[in-house]
């Protein structure tokens, strides 16, 4: 934008070249402006005032009104939604029949109102010979056990919580919390895991990194008495087991869980019991299309996302140049899932 000194000092020496016999076409190109520019600038023999500045904007017809500006902020720091992100909070009110605005929109309001904050750093994992690969086509196919720290108030005393989680629904289908690590505990959680998901006996593949009591003779004997496939993580290589780390890693950002430790074996016991109910149940998974672990087991998340869909194809009715030409978002129910794909089968879903 040029100011209009600026202006003023360009037409002037431009009108001294044009009286001195020069076409007004070269002298304006001499000033790096064109002939409909210097017209634009001149009119009734006056130089005129930049009027972009003072132009009216009218705002696009798809804004945001301030009252659903305010709805949008209410409903986020609301006692049920102030824990949970807009990837949750959206799919969540779909399923109550109520459309506010997209995931990016709430993003944008809050950010812009200094509420939207990260969490914590992922590094970047090293290159590595390829895993073994295995996949999961429907629940009780394949499944992934750890065993990870639970602090006491103690210095240097912990709880071990013993988890299962079933890698095609990622449903927590097993979990137990006791003073030590053995495989004599983990063997007795598998059978009645089994016995709880009515899979006893049916091909079943145990995915676990190579802990002691992951590889010790009481378990392998168990797996082999339960007809179990036994599948383990290369050596100090924790993404082999990413889905049941990155649900540890769930389970200790959650706001409730208590920094200073567990003041007792009790405790821990009902704090866990209470987080598996709420990741199963309630708890809408990100790679899951935000269905909860619990729909996706019981077969049901085909049935909630086409009525998600439904919602959105109704909204964009009302309001269709909040999309544009834009489809709605993705409510397309997840395929198989894959434990640490080899890079051809990654090209193969790529494409």
């Amino acid at each position: 934008m040029t100011s209009t000194p600026e202006r003023q000092a360009i037409i002037t020496l431009i009108q001294q070249a044009n009286a001195d016999g020069a076409r007004l076409v070269r002298a304006c190109s001499e000033a790096d402006i064109c002939l409909r520019t210097y017209r634009r600038w001149v009119q009734a023999g006056a130089v005129q005032h930049d009027k972009r500045p003072m132009a009216v904007k009218l705002a696009p017809p798809n804004k945001l009104s301030p009252q659903e500006r305010a709805d949008i902020i209410d409903i986020c720091n609301s006692t049920a939604y102030s824990q949970l992100p807009p990837s949750q909070i959206v799919p969540d009110l779909l399923d109550k029949g109520i459309y506010m605005a997209s995931e990016s929109t709430f993003y944008r309001v809050l950010s812009e109102v200094g509420q939207l904050h990260h969490r914590g750093q992922s590094l970047i994992p090293q290159r590595r010979h390829e895993p073994t690969t295995h996949q999961a086509n429907g629940p009780c196919e394949v499944w992934c056990w750890d065993i990870t720290y639970c602090p006491s108030r103690v210095r240097g005393q912990f709880y071990y919580l013993y988890l299962f989680e079933d890698l095609y629904s990622r449903k927590i289908v097993g979990y137990e919390v006791h003073e030590a690590e053995s495989g004599e505990y983990a063997a007795q959680l598998l059978q009645r895991c089994l016995l709880r998901e009515q899979c006893l006996h049916q091909p079943l593949i145990l995915h676990s990194d190579n802990g002691a009591p992951m590889k010790a003779q009481t378990m392998k004997a168990k797996l082999e008495e339960l007809g179990v496939l036994p599948s383990y993580s290369r050596p100090r290589v924790s993404n082999d087991n990413a889905f049941v780390e990155s649900l540890f890693r769930v389970l200790k950002y959650r706001p409730q869980w208590p920094s200073s430790g567990f003041a007792s074996l009790h405790e821990a016991r009902q704090w866990v019991e209470r987080f598996v109910s709420w990741y199963n149940t309630e708890h809408r998974h990100s790679k899951l299309n935000f269905v909860t672990p619990q729909q996706r087991h019981n077969g049901k998340d085909t049935a909630l996302l086409a009525q998600r869909q439904a919602i959105l194809e109704q909204a964009k009715l009302r309001n269709p140049s909040r999309w544009g030409t834009r489809p709605v978002r993705n409510c397309e129910p997840i395929g198989p899932v894959t434990l640490n794909p080899e890079k051809e089968m990654k090209m193969q879903q790529a494409a």
